[in-house]
C-alpha cells in the first residue's frame, strides 16, 4: 500500500534556521527523509515548513526540486506578501500555507480571514493550522466559513477532541500525525474523526518529530492499517491527502 506523506520537516543548516522558544532542530535533510522512509513505499507528500524556519522559501523550494513533483510544500508567509510571490511559489510546488498558533513563526491568527480567502482565491491554497483544539472555540465562527482548512496533529488534546469533530462535520481536514506528541487517545480519535467525515484524516510520518515525546515510529502505520480495513487505511495514508494537495 502507498504513502502519501503529508506531514514531515526539511532541516537544512544551509538556510536560515531560527532558534523557537529555546529549541534549534537538528539538521533534517532530504537525504536523511529518503534515508529513514526507503521502505515505506512513500509516493509523495508534503514538506512543511517549521516555526524554526520563519518566511524562508528558499530552503523549500530547494527541497521540492530534490523531491521530485510529487511533493509539495506548506510554506509560512507574511500577509504583505504580493500576488506575484505567490503565485511563483504555486508555480514552483506550494500547494498550503500555515498558521503555527502553537509555536509562532508564522502570520498572526488575526490574519487567518483575509489571508486564508486571499491564497485560496488567488491559487487555490488551502490554509493548516496548528493549534490545540481546545483554542478552537475562539476561532470557530471563522474556520468554518473559510474555503480550505486542515488542522495538524489530530489537533493535539483529549480535551479538544469533540470541538475538532465539529469541524470535521463541516468539512474540515485533520493531519493524522504526530501519534507521540499529542495529549490523547490516538485510536479513539482516529476512528472517531473517520465515522464523522471519511475523507478527512490524512496520515504523515512528522519526521523528524522535533520536540515530540516519542519520534515517529513504523508502528504508527500499523496502527492503522490494524484498526481499518484496507480500503479505509488506503484512504488515509494516501489518497485523502492526495486529493487535498493535488485537487
Amino acid at each position: 500500500m502507498g504513502i502519501f506523506d503529508a506531514h514531515f520537516h526539511i532541516i537544512d543548516f544551509d538556510f536560515p534556521i531560527i532558534e523557537n522558544q529555546g529549541y534549534t532542530p537538528p539538521s533534517y535533510v532530504v537525504t536523511d527523509y529518503q534515508n529513514e522512509t526507503a521502505g515505506l513505499n512513500i509516493l509523495g507528500g508534503a514538506i512543511v515548513s517549521g516555526s524554526f524556519q520563519g518566511f524562508d522559501q528558499e530552503y523549500l523550494l530547494k527541497a521540492l526540486r530534490q523531491m521530485g513533483p510529487t511533493f509539495c510544500g506548506v510554506t509560512q508567509l507574511p500577509f504583505t506578501v504580493t500576488d506575484d510571490e505567490i503565485v511563483n511559489l504555486h508555480n514552483h510546488g506550494i500547494r498550503a500555507l500555515r498558521f503555527n498558533i502553537k509555536r509562532g513563526g508564522s502570520e498572526d491568527l488575526s490574519k487567518l480571514d483575509y489571508f486564508a480567502r486571499r491564497v485560496y482565491d488567488l491559487v487555490g491554497w488551502h490554509s493548516e493550522l496548528y493549534i490545540d483544539a481546545k483554542q478552537i472555540p475562539e476561532i470557530a465562527s471563522t474556520i468554518e466559513k473559510l474555503p480550505a482548512i486542515s488542522i495538524d496533529h489530530l489537533g493535539l488534546s483529549e480535551g479538544g477532541l469533540t470541538h475538532l469533530l465539529k469541524l470535521v462535520n463541516k468539512g474540515i481536514h485533520v493531519k493524522a500525525t504526530g501519534f507521540g506528541r499529542v495529549e490523547l487517545n490516538v485510536k479513539n480519535a482516529l476512528k472517531s474523526i473517520y465515522e464523522t467525515n471519511p475523507d478527512a484524516l490524512m496520515f504523515g510520518t512528522d519526521l523528524p518529530s522535533t520536540r515530540a515525546k516519542r519520534p515517529f515510529e513504523y508502528g504508527d502505520i500499523e496502527l492503522i492499517r490494524h484498526l481499518f480495513n484496507e480500503k479505509d487505511a488506503n484512504k488515509i495514508l494516501y489518497t485523502n491527502a492526495l486529493k487535498w494537495y493535488f485537487k
